[in-house]
């Protein structure tokens, strides 16, 4: 008698999905850890005080060549020394560094966190900030590129997300 093995299931559900209340607890702790780029400008772009602080944690070569306009500069390698001179623990942070590839933004939140600071990362860092076409600041002054078709909308400021 021979068995037949039951075909594997495609990629996507060779691991089942999570059960729906195990999901909804993941992705609500996810936003709890990260804002994305879009959300980060917007919260800017009220009059008056956003709530939190961005703080880019890259070198200063890195900064020099562009930042976030209001961003607070303390690379993660000074955070321990610095941060409490810096920052406000009342205040919410949210960490960049230079994009997707890289968890500088990461070890800075985690840097902060462990110093008792509320702190979120935001996804996407310097990369997608200039992509999504926002204003940034370089050592020569301020700047902005039109928006990349495969990170923002063309005609509109709102993804619809």
């Amino acid at each position: 008698m021979t068995t037949q093995l039951a075909a594997p299931a495609n990629p996507v559900l060779r691991v089942a999905p999570a059960a729906p209340a195990d999901a909804a607890a993941y992705f609500r702790a996810s936003l709890v850890f990260h804002a994305d780029v879009s959300d980060v400008a917007s919260g800017l772009a009220v009059d008056g005080d956003p709530g939190f602080v961005v703080l880019d944690s890259r070198s200063t070569a890195s900064w020099d060549q562009g930042h976030v306009p209001g961003a607070v500069h303390l690379p993660t390698a000074l955070i321990a020394e610095q941060a409490e001179q810096l920052l406000d623990k009342s205040v919410p942070v949210v960490t960049y560094c230079w994009g997707p590839g890289c968890n500088g933004a990461t070890r800075a939140a985690l840097a902060l966190a462990e110093l008792g600071f509320q702190v979120k990362e935001m996804l996407g860092g310097f990369e997608y900030w200039v992509r999504e076409g926002f204003e940034f600041e370089t050592w020569e002054g301020r700047d902005k590129r039109a928006a990349d078709p495969l990170t923002a909308p063309v005609d509109s400021g709102d993804c619809g997300c």
